[in-house]
């Protein structure tokens, strides 16, 4: 067993990402989501990909952990366009970042999706039940709700984690998600 750091990380702290247009991405995660913008940085700096002097924004929208989802949008094309996957993955949508809520958001996040005529999907995984959506600019969000027995669940999965990887990876490749209620993964 390795050594483990002795003091985890605290919280995640942000995750960017890079947008076009910061104005049309506020208005999906402030506007239609509801998370707050709670910072907005101007800035410049010599690019040493372009080697020159380029101007940029970024954003950062509040967490309730005190973590952020942030953005970056630049004023210069071709920085924009080297910031962007050369070829993106045929199926795109293991490619996200998920957030827990609670249930009383997990509703509220599917009516506001709704009533802004945006596409929502939903999945029960059993461990927890998901809602998927996607930014203008492609990014997958996933909101998640845990179950009542989420603790249990838990206990459930740590207790064998190291067990169900080695199998796995010995080639074992039976499912050990009997709470699924079916469905591909998502």
């Amino acid at each position: 067993m390795p050594k483990l750091l002795s003091h985890p990380p605290e919280r995640l702290h942000h995750r960017a990402f890079v947008v076009k247009d910061q104005e049309r991405n506020r208005q999906f995660f402030e506007d239609v989501l509801g998370i707050p913008l709670a910072a907005t940085w101007c800035e410049s700096h010599h690019s040493p990909w372009v080697d020159r002097e380029v101007a940029f924004c970024h954003t950062f929208y509040s967490m309730g952990d005190g973590g952020a989802l942030a953005f970056f949008s630049f004023a210069d094309e071709e920085v924009y366009r080297k910031t962007q996957a050369a070829q993106p993955a045929e199926i795109g949508s293991f490619d996200h970042i998920s957030f827990k809520v609670d249930a009383t958001a997990f509703d509220e996040l599917i009516d506001r999706l709704h009533g802004a005529d945006k596409p929502v999907r939903v999945t029960d995984h059993g461990y927890c039940k998901s809602m998927y959506c996607t930014s203008p600019d492609g990014l997958i969000m996933e909101f998640t709700v845990d179950p009542p027995d989420a603790a249990r669940i838990d206990t459930i999965r740590r207790a064998d984690a190291h067990a169900e990887l080695k199998r796995w990876m010995a080639g074992d490749l039976r499912p050990n998600n009997d709470l699924r209620s079916g469905g591909a993964a998502d």
